[in-house]
């Protein structure tokens, strides 16, 4: 009886110390962000499907946790909260340069050439044209988050551009920011700003989600491109996940062919790009004073 007793023990420690291996040999969830640049249905829509697929491809578990703003994704990324983001162009600067190691891997075929709208309310009289629409001097104007690269980086960019040795608060009565780009166009169409900055994209999928009234509010000028744009990763992933993991994850971004995924972010396809793609917004950044 002792025997069996001692046997039973010991197949009971046995599985205990199987299990804890078993526990010890399991990947944590590969944790993702993205920065809340538009409607906030339009976003759960849209990395919800981006976790069920990747999940499906890594082998691991993956998990889509929101943000409150563009801060907020750089902050996730920076203290491991997540290992992966959705980055707009500058934020992606920013996030690599709090991270050394980590790597743009992927962007969509979009964000290469990516441009700024300026819109206009129509009660203005502004009228689209190809040059610079110098006359929005003296109006009310809204940028989107303070970190976006359309909605503020560049917007600032081309500004300062055609105002040599203003800044947008002495070009225009009123400066704001209004957060992201769907609620740039609301405030444009509503009157409570003149003139606005908008992600071009963003422009596009409100104008056929019938979000724009077109009487109220109108594009009056499109910028000259500029990269945007990407998905970025940390440099640690391959010691967590396994070696190869990061190039694991680019093919699977770059393989997504289903256009319930890729038209919520209004992108044909993603495409491989590396961080050398970006230093034309480091450039900017520091000549705007918005980057160290």
């Amino acid at each position: 009886m002792r025997r069996r007793a001692v046997l039973s023990c010991l197949a009971l420690l046995a599985g205990a110390l199987a299990s804890a291996h078993a526990q010890e040999g399991a990947k944590p969830p590969f944790v993702f962000t993205g920065i809340p640049d538009q409607d906030e249905s339009r976003l759960v829509e849209r990395f919800g499907k981006v976790a069920t697929y990747l999940e499906g491809k890594l082998g691991v578990p993956v998990r889509y946790i929101p943000v409150k703003n563009y801060p907020a994704a750089v902050t996730a990324f920076t203290n491991g909260q997540v290992q992966l983001a959705w980055f707009g162009g500058f934020t992606g600067v920013q996030a690599r340069k709090a991270v050394p190691g980590s790597q743009a891997i992927a962007q969509g075929a979009e964000d290469a050439a990516f441009k700024t709208y300026f819109i206009a309310n129509a009660a203005t009289g502004l009228a689209q044209g190809a040059d610079f629409p110098k006359a929005i001097a003296g109006k009310t104007f809204t940028f989107g988050a303070r970190a976006s690269t359309s909605g503020r980086l560049m917007p600032e960019h081309f500004i300062r551009q055609a105002f040599p040795g203003k800044t947008p608060e002495q070009v225009f009565s009123r400066v704001g920011f209004s957060g992201d780009h769907s609620r740039t166009i609301q405030l444009v169409q509503s009157g409570a700003f003149e003139v606005g900055a908008v992600d071009y994209s963003v422009w596009d999928l409100d104008g056929k989600a019938g979000k724009i009234d077109q009487k109220a509010v109108a594009v009056i000028w499109e910028s000259p491109t500029f990269p945007d744009y990407q998905w970025t990763v940390r440099g640690d992933v391959d010691k967590t996940y396994g070696e190869g993991f990061t190039e694991k994850l680019r093919a699977a971004l770059v393989g997504i062919t289903d256009p319930a995924i890729l038209e919520p972010f209004g992108r044909s396809k993603f495409i491989p790009v590396d961080n050398a793609a970006y230093a034309p917004l480091i450039e900017v950044g520091r000549s705007t004073g918005l980057l160290d």
